[in-house]
């Protein structure tokens, strides 16, 4: 297990435009499907050990965001010849075994990993309704085998969006592994 730490983007950064096809429903996202709601946008693969412990989190977590307002999408973006287990079916496979009640796209290209600069699994971006950053850090501070996953970090700046307060300054980079490039 590679551990690579997130790169710091400003905030206020515009989300990058996205148009990916979703592994469970086969239709493409777009990024202006969410225009006018809050976003959180999540770089995450199947394999990922990091991912693995906090994925029950984040389904949990990522339905209660959802009765907020906040959308969720998440993106794999990891080589599939190296790493056929992140491939497409397997990701529907995954997002229907877990009940993900947010998209699950394919990044084939990297093009959109690239575009958000994300360099690891899992990875976090949180943008207000009008696609500005304002978060992007760690769901929360435990890691595999120590602790279980509670989205506190996460919740705690969406919180503070929700309630018109400054985006968070103390952040933590997200840790995982990092992103597998073709």
């Amino acid at each position: 297990m590679a551990l690579t730490e997130s790169r710091a983007l400003p905030v206020g950064a515009t989300a990058p435009d996205f148009s990916l096809p979703d592994t469970r429903t086969k239709t493409h996202v777009d990024r202006e499907d969410f225009n006018g709601h809050p976003l959180l946008v999540v770089f995450m693969c199947n394999h990922c050990p990091f991912v693995v412990h906090l994925l029950d989190s984040l389904v949990e977590r990522c339905a209660e965001f959802s009765q907020q307002g906040v959308s969720t999408v998440a993106i794999s973006a990891n080589d599939v010849i190296s790493y056929p287990q992140d491939g497409p079916e397997p990701m529907a496979a995954l997002a229907k075994t877990r009940n993900f009640n947010f998209p699950y796209l394919y990044d084939e290209t990297q093009q959109v990993a690239k575009a958000f600069s994300a360099v690891c699994t899992p990875e976090f971006y949180l943008f207000d309704d009008n696609h500005a950053l304002f978060y992007h850090g760690q769901w929360d501070s435990t890691r595999p085998g120590q602790g279980t996953a509670n989205g506190n970090d996460v919740a705690d700046a969406i919180s503070l969006l929700l309630n018109d307060k400054p985006a968070p300054t103390d952040v933590r980079a997200a840790v995982g592994c990092s992103i597998k490039w073709a």
